[in-house]
This record gives C-alpha cells, sequence and structure tokens, in this order.
C-alpha cells in the first residue's frame, strides 16, 4: 500500500537525532523519499560527539517505508547547502517538504546566566547554528519547492508563539534563537503563501530526545524511571509525535490554513487525531502553563 505521501520529496536539514530524526522517520512511514543531513556521520562525529549519525537517520528512514538518502552538511557552509539542493534537483525535480530543525546548541548554552556572564563565542555560535543555518538552507532550498505548488516549509524551534512571548527561555542567547525562529515561519509564510507555498514553526512538546534521555540516565523502554527525579517529565513525548504533526501536515490539502502560523506537536494531535507511539496525546504546552508553571502537583490527567 502506499503512504499518503507517497512521490514527494522531503529535505529534513539537522536529522542525526532528536526531532529531525522522528521528523523524517514519519515522514517516510508516509512514502516520502527524504533526504537527511547532519554533520555526524559513520566516517566523522561533530562536536556533539554522540553516536547517532545521519546514515542511521536514513536507514531508519526507509525500514519504515520510505527512501532515506543520507547527506553530510554543516548548514552554515553555503557551497554546500548549495550542491545539496543541486542533489535533490538533479536526482528529484522537486522539493515538497522542507524541514529546518537544525539546532546544535545543547552544549553552548548557559542555565539562567545573563548575556554579560555568558561566554560570549559558544552564545554568538549558538545563534549562528540555530538561525543562520535556517536562513542559508531556506535561500537556496525554496526555488526548488516552489517550483509545483503546494509546497510545505517547517520551522522547528522550541515555545509556542504565546509561550515564548511571556516567558523568558533559559537565558539570553537560547531564548533570542528559539523566537527567532518563530518569526522565520511568519515571514516566510507571507513570502510563501502568495506563490502557493506554505510556512509554519512547530514546536515539540518536552521531547524525549536521546541527549534528553542521557541526561536523565534512561531509555526509551524505561523512561518512567525519571520520574522519581522529575515528576513534570511524565508530559513528555517522543521524537515521532513531532514527526507525526509534520506528516499530517505535508499530507492535508488544506494546510494552507496554518500559513505563518506557530504550532505544537500536541495542538496538532488534537487536530489530526494522531497519537504518540504509545497511543497517547501529551499536550505538553497546555500542562506546563496550568501545571508546571502554575507550581501545581506533576498530574498528566487530561493532558495526554
Amino acid at each position: 500500500m502506499s503512504g499518503p505521501l507517497e512521490g514527494k520529496v522531503a529535505l529534513v536539514a539537522g536529522a542525526t537525532r532528536g526531532a529531525g530524526r522522528g521528523i523524517a522517520v514519519e515522514l517516510g512511514a508516509a512514502g516520502a523519499t527524504v533526504y537527511v543531513t547532519g554533520r555526524s556521520t559513520r566516517a566523522h562525529r561533530s562536536e556533539y560527539d554522540r553516536p547517532e549519525t545521519v546514515e542511521d537517520t536514513a536507514d531508519l528512514v526507509t525500514a519504515a517505508g520510505g527512501q532515506g538518502i543520507a547527506v553530510a552538511a554543516d548548514h552554515l557552509d553555503k557551497s554546500a547547502v548549495r550542491d545539496l539542493v543541486d542533489r535533490v534537483a538533479a536526482e528529484r525535480g522537486r522539493l515538497d517538504v522542507l524541514v529546518n530543525d537544525i539546532w546544535g546548541g545543547e552544549n553552548l548554552f548557559e542555565w539562567d546566566t545573563p548575556v554579560w556572564e555568558h561566554d560570549l563565542d559558544n552564545g554568538l555560535r549558538l545563534l549562528r547554528l540555530a538561525v543562520e543555518t535556517h536562513a542559508v538552507t531556506s535561500h537556496y532550498a525554496l526555488p526548488l519547492l516552489l517550483r509545483h505548488p503546494g509546497g510545505l516549509v517547517v520551522e522547528v524551534t522550541d515555545g509556542t508563539t504565546d509561550y515564548n512571548r511571556d516567558t523568558y527561555r533559559v537565558n539570553f542567547f537560547y531564548d533570542l534563537a528559539k523566537t527567532s525562529v518563530l518569526r522565520m515561519a511568519f515571514a516566510l509564510g507571507h513570502e510563501l503563501g502568495p506563490r502557493g507555498a506554505t510556512a509554519v514553526a512547530l514546536t515539540p512538546g518536552w521531547m524525549r530526545s536521546e541527549v534528553m534521555l542521557d541526561a536523565y540516565g534512561v531509555r526509551e523502554e524505561n523512561w518512567r524511571d525519571a520520574l522519581a527525579r522529575e515528576p513534570h517529565f511524565a508530559i513528555s513525548e517522543t521524537p515521532r509525535f513531532t514527526g507525526r504533526a509534520v506528516a499530517a501536515l505535508a499530507a492535508d490539502p488544506d494546510v494552507a490554513r496554518f500559513n505563518g502560523r506557530s504550532l505544537s506537536s500536541g495542538g496538532l494531535a488534537g487536530v489530526y487525531g494522531f497519537t504518540d507511539l504509545d497511543g497517547s496525546r501529551p499536550d505538553a504546552w497546555r500542562y506546563l502553563v496550568e501545571v508546571q508553571d502554575a507550581g501545581k502537583p506533576a498530574d498528566v490527567t487530561g493532558y495526554r
């Protein structure tokens, strides 16, 4: 059986791990051909020095039912991104979905540290990795995406526009990076909408990425063991939940109704009816406002 994205071509920039991997796999499960990029390969690790590789992601995409194509690329390297898009154009002649998920900042920010005390070089590199990479990728990829009507751009960030507007996020550099990506989707919506394409910002909830699981000393199979340390972790979700949100958007013939908007995985689950791998629908951002930030005891009843 063919999936709803059979014949579609996607590029997930920043797909080595986390949300990017989850998105790539779910696009593959829907039948898409997915080009996945990252800096960590089986031959070379990025400064993250982690075991996940972009080739592993491509294999997972193929195993899910799509076609995964791994491309090693640093999205700060303009020539590398141009060559990547030229390759997609030569091999497929189209691009239907662009996901800008490049991040790379976990090891660069300092929690609750004011700008004058934060390491300046790390903060500026965080901004380059989280913001400049998205701009570079959009610059080169969007002409290809616009060759056919109905294209979709997903800018992955942390936090909705409503939440980030009123909430200080970690520190100056982190706050600026995540808010900038939200605004990118808004601006792209204005530029793409009249040309037949759609741009949205999408945030996962509290995502159980490989990095997050390691931080709590658990695996996906026993993630609930971390609740003794952090009870609110009960609202967390897998990267595949965000992936299902993107796959649902990409398959929606009326996706233009979301153009320029800020969306969340939990919010879209309510719209499209998809679930996380365990069958639940965690609504993390509503939970954060109504329970965690409100200082209430952890209780996910009614939130997943």
